[in-house]
């Protein structure tokens, strides 16, 4: 509750009530737009990963892929190589602009970092070597497939971005 003010000639008047020294402020209405435009609706989550992030962020997804396989399939390689294209792609579609490259550069490696909980092999070091060597090259199909997927969708978004950049100078 605000409190009352009497002034010299007896009316009361609220503090803040819009007189001062005889002028008056003019009411603030909120500004409106002529048509209101409905929220854009995001489908994924936007991160905009550096470089090593992306490349890191695809390491830990197919390191945690890996085991999942191992876990409930039995480290059955088909799976994992299905679950490693959604993975490039996402690697992909959020690293940064300016860092477009590295995403069908990363993937790769991830795939291969990856592939140690599924790879099978046994006997000590040279045994998960050899797991590791045997998975890359019986199931690089989906190396391949996956390397693709990120790089075309880098492709693709390196040329939006040019297409973004350039139209100002068409109009102008």
């Amino acid at each position: 509750m605000e409190p009352y003010r009497v002034e010299q000639y007896g009316s009361a008047k609220r503090y803040g009530s819009g007189e001062r020294y005889g002028t008056k402020r003019p009411v603030r209405r909120p500004r409106t737009s002529p048509s209101p435009r409905p929220a854009p609706v995001r489908r994924l989550p936007r991160p905009r990963l550096t470089g090593l992030g992306g490349g890191l962020f695809a390491c830990a997804a197919m390191v945690l892929v890996g085991g999942i396989d191992w876990l409930l399939f039995g480290s059955s390689l088909f799976a994992y190589g299905l679950l490693f294209l959604p993975v490039a792609a996402a690697t992909a579609l959020w690293v940064r602009p300016a860092d477009l490259i590295t995403a069908p550069v990363s993937v790769p490696i991830a795939f291969a970092v990856g592939v140690w909980p599924v790879s099978g092999g046994s006997g000590g070091f040279g045994g998960e070597l050899m797991g590791i060597v045997s998975a890359l090259s019986l199931h690089a199909g989906w190396l391949y497939a996956g390397t693709v997927i990120a790089a075309l969708i880098a492709l693709v978004r390196k040329a939006v971005l040019i297409g973004k950049r350039r139209l100002p100078r068409r109009t102008a």
